[in-house]
């Protein structure tokens, strides 16, 4: 049978448990606050420029990019050459 809550129900907290939820509530409060102070403190800050990218910084990529492709197909042509040689040597080509 479930107890009924009305205005004669006595509910025992301690002090120190009134201390506890006291201190609870102060903390979210003041964390909204603060949190609410950075947000518009965020609105009011300048927006950041677009990056530009420069012709030659794009060359320069461009160019890096190019040689990796080309070192990596010379280590590719290197393995291969490696693999024949084993092949042949294995198989006694």
């Amino acid at each position: 049978m479930a107890k009924e809550v009305n205005e004669d129900t006595a509910v025992k907290l301690s002090i120190k448990t009134l201390g506890g939820v006291a201190f609870l509530i102060t903390t979210l409060v003041g964390m909204w606050f603060t949190l609410q102070a950075d947000i518009a403190e965020a609105k009011e800050l300048p927006l950041a420029p677009d990056p530009e990218i420069t012709r030659m910084e794009f060359d320069m990529k461009d160019q890096m990019i190019r040689n990796t492709i080309m070192e990596t197909k010379k280590d590719v042509d290197e393995m291969k050459e490696t693999l024949e040689r084993i092949e042949d040597k294995l198989y006694n080509r």
